[in-house]
């Protein structure tokens, strides 16, 4: 090899190790495995990867869930996230779970798929009614996680607390499976539907939904706007009834002084490919490119600039 052609050699492995350093990695904060948050950060960072160019890489990566991510963006510890409506906004105000950390300066990058919560017993149980929870132990997620959130603000409503149930925070996978093996009386996960934990569990045991009592589920979607009634059918976990359930949209969030080109090129990687990303994602399928015009906080400039070239 002559000495021009090994200095071309050397000056392209060089700009090739170059470019490989420039490129940006992007973590996803997703949620506890089993629910619905991870496959969903799974799937985006696939279509990411495959689409968003040489210089954008997206990881997923297990967190708390929904009220958590917020404070990892804010930290640091994540670039992007998976979080609901209402927590973002709580977030951008600093109130709520984020009060200690203050206003987290957050723009929407896309509208997903809604989270319902799931309230989850085994067929042959005395527990027919939320308020039958009482005295009860109960799987609730991680400490972290949208679930308990929700559960929190359901007590109140129906004059009940936290210390009204022994609570086990485990994620969505161990509380299916201590709720088939005997360990909890009822298990509750905020996800996506269909959630693989509760698939999990479907496979070998005969579940059903918790129900609300009369009136009380529309006293708690009239008592925060954030929520809606979502009805899951039978057929999704093999239950005898359908169940009338509680639920959230879900959004993609990203601090707003990230890059406005990058979060443009992943939100283009999104939506350009959407019909990839549903695909591979059930949960996916639930996406409405319409609904991210119309979400709690504001859009992120980079997405804003994809959103407005439309």
């Amino acid at each position: 090899m002559t000495n021009s052609i090994r200095t071309l050699v050397a000056a392209t492995f060089v700009v090739s190790l170059g470019a490989a350093a420039s490129a940006e990695e992007l973590r996803i904060g997703t949620a506890s495995l089993g629910g619905a948050f991870y496959p969903m950060g799974q799937s985006i960072s696939n279509v990411v990867n495959e689409h968003a160019g040489n210089d954008i890489t997206m990881v997923p990566i297990v967190t708390g869930g929904s009220v958590q991510n917020p404070n990892l963006i804010a930290s640091g510890e994540v670039e992007i996230a998976i979080t609901n409506n209402n927590l973002a906004v709580l977030a951008t105000k600093g109130i709520g779970p984020y009060t200690a950390t203050g206003p987290i300066d957050i723009g929407a990058v896309a509208a997903l798929h809604p989270s319902v919560l799931h309230m989850v017993v085994l067929a042959d149980s005395d527990i027919q009614t939320f308020e039958d929870l009482r005295g009860k132990s109960v799987a609730v997620g991680p400490a972290g996680g949208g679930t308990l959130g929700f559960v929190n603000f359901l007590f109140p409503l129906h004059d009940m607390s936290i210390e009204d149930i022994t609570p086990s925070f485990v994620s969505y996978s161990d509380g299916f499976s201590q709720l088939t093996d005997g360990t909890v009386d009822a298990a509750l996960a905020l996800s996506g539907f269909p959630a693989g934990a509760l698939m999990q569990a479907a496979a070998g045991s005969d579940l059903r939904f918790i129900k609300f009592s009369d009136g009380m589920l529309d006293a708690a979607v009239e008592a925060n706007s954030a929520y809606v009634e979502v009805e899951v059918p039978a057929d999704v976990y093999g239950t005898e009834e359908a169940g009338m359930l509680i639920g959230v949209n879900n959004m993609l969030v990203a601090p707003n002084d990230l890059d406005a080109a990058t979060v443009e090129a992943v939100t283009a990687a999104i939506f350009d490919n959407l019909a990839e990303l549903q695909a591979e994602n059930a949960n996916a399928r639930q996406i409405d490119p319409a609904m991210s015009l119309n979400l709690a906080i504001p859009l992120h400039p980079g997405a804003q600039a994809y959103f407005d070239g439309q």
